[in-house]
């Protein structure tokens, strides 16, 4: 599931579309303790157990754990030896995103079509199989060590795929409400935004919906540019940030510093009711930025009426803006490491299709306040 198609004339005709993308399949992170990790995700944020993989499965060098709240994914992975590629992956970067894999009807035809386009292959094309039916998968490389997998599963009925089991457990949470992947957001090298816009249109199809530069993001210290990136159906998307010029160390820069090159900054998550969602969030141990409240004075000139309560929205922190089709409520946790690199935004549409353009400074100026707490700015 995924929000409703954007309706931009921009975006390429469905029949002109070589990659049709059903939307986020899951989103893969190489952590250092994947078993510690999920349950962290279950507790704080309500996933439940799904599926295992490791030496009791056959997986004799790593251990992944998935967990899943509605249609929503991620699997936890860890090497059992050093030297494996995701211990490497991990003394590099930390624990981050590594696969953002996308649902697809015929795996083969992805990887085909995108290669041929001048992807780079990170997996031909595989077929799995076990008593629940198969999986294929294939998948390119993008920007930094992040790679895009596709899944077609159409055939199969399991937990989650062919090497994994079951994975039953006592304790799993109550859901908070989270339901999709609204988008995830990549932060680039100086001047390499326009670079990767140029790779998902001419590899994947995709099309620029929206564009920020430097006036648009910016505080009196910092600033960055970004472009959104949208497929065909409108289901996936991918904002691309890039540093700019300013006074002191931009977000992205204290990003790239510290995962130690490009990747995954924040996965957007859906919720039908941002209110009781962040609430049950904040109870169990999330934490998120805060505005000032001087904030939610100017708000109500701003977006004009919305259905929820101003306080409840104020005592939360949750930020509100407005487009042509409608309004959304967003906010944003803390980095979610130790190093201040990925963290989440939960996000409501009320009809929006847009990013908060009229939240950035507000919300920039609070990521400062943190960096600066670090000594980063």
């Amino acid at each position: 599931m995924s929000i409703a198609p954007a309706t931009d004339a921009r975006k390429p005709a469905a029949t002109s579309d070589f990659l049709p993308l059903q939307g986020t399949d899951y989103v893969e992170f190489y952590v250092g303790n994947a078993k510690q990790a999920a349950h962290y995700y279950k507790s704080a944020f309500g996933f439940q157990s799904i599926a295992y993989s490791g030496p009791e499965t056959g997986n004799k060098d790593k251990v992944s754990y998935v967990v899943r709240q509605n249609k929503l994914t991620f699997v936890f992975t860890t090497a059992l030896r050093p030297g494996h590629p995701v211990a490497e992956h991990t003394n590099l970067h930390g624990d981050g995103v590594k696969v953002i894999a996308l649902r697809v009807d015929d795996a083969t035809s992805a990887w085909r079509e995108t290669t041929s386009r001048g992807g780079k292959s990170c997996m031909e094309p595989t077929t799995i199989a076990d008593k629940w039916g198969d999986v294929t998968l294939s998948g390119i490389h993008t920007y930094g060590d992040t790679v895009h997998l596709f899944i077609e599963r159409k055939n199969y009925r399991g937990a989650f795929m062919p090497g994994f089991r079951e994975w039953r457990t006592h304790y799993n949470p109550a859901s908070t409400g989270l339901l999709y992947v609204d988008h995830c957001v990549g932060n680039v090298g100086w001047n390499q935004m326009n670079p990767w816009v140029s790779f998902y249109e001419k590899v994947m199809g995709f099309t620029n919906i929206l564009s920020f530069d430097d006036k648009d993001i910016s505080t009196e210290y910092s600033a960055l540019m970004s472009k959104v990136m949208s497929n065909g159906n409108g289901f996936v998307k991918f904002p691309i940030n890039e540093p700019a010029e300013g006074k002191k160390k931009s977000q992205v820069e204290e990003y790239l510093e510290f995962y130690k090159g490009e990747g995954v900054q924040h996965v957007a998550l859906a919720t039908a009711d941002i209110v009781d969602t962040v609430t049950q969030l904040r109870d169990r141990g999330v934490e998120f930025l805060q505005v000032p409240t001087s904030y939610y004075d100017e708000l109500p000139g701003r977006v004009g009426a919305i259905d929820e309560d101003l306080e409840p929205l104020k005592q939360l922190g949750i930020l509100v803006d407005r487009d042509e089709e409608g309004y959304l409520l967003q906010i944003f946790t803390k980095p979610v490491e130790d190093r201040p690199t990925v963290f989440f935004e939960i996000i409501q549409r009320k009809g929006a299709k847009s990013f908060g353009k009229g939240n950035f400074k507000a919300l920039f100026e609070a990521i400062e306040r943190e960096q600066s707490a670090r000594g980063n700015l």
